[in-house]
């Protein structure tokens, strides 16, 4: 049996470092894109563990694949082979770039990798974000998110990272012969679900050829059919040198990669960089039994057209003054003179009508549901997100 709501306050009170700002539900089990709470109650989770339960909770295929390993092997570590992991990075290359691979543990630690492979491929480079970027929060990956909340309580941060407006003209000026990458979400989406224009990446792109820099796209949240492409990259066609992925890949297990296309895929040498648990055999055959699933052509034109028709209803919902996005990741506006902040609807959401949605900012909230939705509960999910916007 769980323990209380109230208990559990009183062991993080007690116990946890006070990194996070929690609401008031504990969940006991999910299937696809329901939760349900220690009391009963059942959810429709449109925020889906911030992007990573994709395939819904507790995929079946998923869950066989994990089963199936941890029986057999949990962990060795990288000084010997596992298959799961050759066979993970034989796979996400040929869905990419090409090129090879490198395992992380998450989204941050994927950035961080990127970070050292354009450095040690140009020395004391410098690396261009844009602004709203979110690419982590360790220490590299954090120099690289240009967000004052999230910088100022750790300065200094590492030196050489600049940071512009996410226009084509900025990211041009920005770039030259002493820049080693150019770091860009391809969808913004800690910084609020922002696209960013074809032109902005084909700049970005141009630039970077001109002055032998690296051009690395942080697919951690948009990746791996989200935006109704198996690589958000593809809708513009600009291809990048280097690509993070992180948050869906495991199904809910902890696993990143950065994917180095031909140019970068030969710059690490043995003992350059590692991790102890990266590219473990259990999470890599969840991450193959995921790549099957969001690779599959019906999925990712299901996620499109489920896409177009939430974000045409979210529209005409009340309060909403416009929809950002792509795919099943989608934000709603809010008229900031509105008398809830995004919040405090999120908030009434979970309690009111048990629906699971976040917020990135005082007037933006994000839905983020499974790709493997169900129209119904896209209509029954609007449906609950209207009646707290209309009260």
């Amino acid at each position: 049996m769980s323990v209380s709501i109230s208990d559990l306050q009183a062991l993080e009170r007690d116990h946890l470092v006070p990194a996070y700002a929690r609401l008031p539900v504990q969940f006991v089990r999910g299937e696809g894109a329901r939760l349900w709470d220690d009391e009963g109650n059942e959810y429709l989770d449109f925020q889906t563990g911030l992007a990573v339960n994709s395939v819904g909770h507790c995929h079946p295929e998923v869950v066989a694949a994990i089963r199936d390993q941890a029986q057999r092997l949990i962990h060795v570590g990288n000084l010997f082979y596992t298959e799961p992991m050759a066979r993970l990075a034989e796979r996400l290359a040929a869905l990419s770039l090409g090129g090879k691979v490198h395992f992380a543990n998450s989204g941050t630690e994927a950035v961080e990798a990127a970070l050292k492979v354009c450095r040690k491929a140009r020395p004391g480079g410098t690396v261009v974000s844009v602004h709203r970027a979110f690419h982590g929060r360790t220490y590299g990956s954090l120099s690289a998110t240009p967000q004052e909340s999230k910088q100022a309580p750790f300065a200094p941060l590492v030196p050489g990272f600049v940071a512009v407006p996410p226009t084509a003209e900025a990211i041009g000026a920005a770039v030259d012969g002493g820049t080693a990458a150019v770091v860009l979400e391809p969808v913004q989406g800690e910084g609020g679900v922002h696209v960013l224009g074809d032109d902005v990446l084909r700049a970005a792109r141009a630039a970077c050829d001109e002055h032998g820099a690296a051009l690395v796209f942080d697919e951690v949240q948009c990746g791996l059919g989200r935006t109704g492409t198996l690589w958000a990259y593809e809708h513009s066609g600009v291809v990048p040198d280097a690509l993070t992925v992180a948050k869906a890949l495991g199904g809910g297990l902890p696993i990143g990669a950065l994917v180095c296309g031909p140019r970068l895929a030969d710059v690490f040498e043995a003992g350059d960089h590692g991790s102890t648990f990266a590219g473990g055999p259990v999470q890599c055959a969840a991450a193959l039994a995921v790549l099957d699933i969001v690779s599959d052509p019906a999925l990712l034109d299901s996620v499109r057209t489920a896409g177009e028709r939430l974000a045409a209803v979210l529209g005409d919902l009340p309060g909403v003054v416009a929809v950002r996005g792509r795919g099943l990741m989608l934000a709603a506006e809010l008229d900031p003179a509105g008398s809830l902040s995004a919040p405090e609807i999120v908030r009434r959401a979970l309690v009111e009508q048990r629906l699971v949605i976040n917020a990135t900012g005082p007037t933006t909230l994000r839905l983020l549901p499974p790709l493997t939705i169900a129209e119904d509960d896209c209509d029954e999910a609007l449906a609950r997100l209207a009646r707290v916007l209309a009260a």
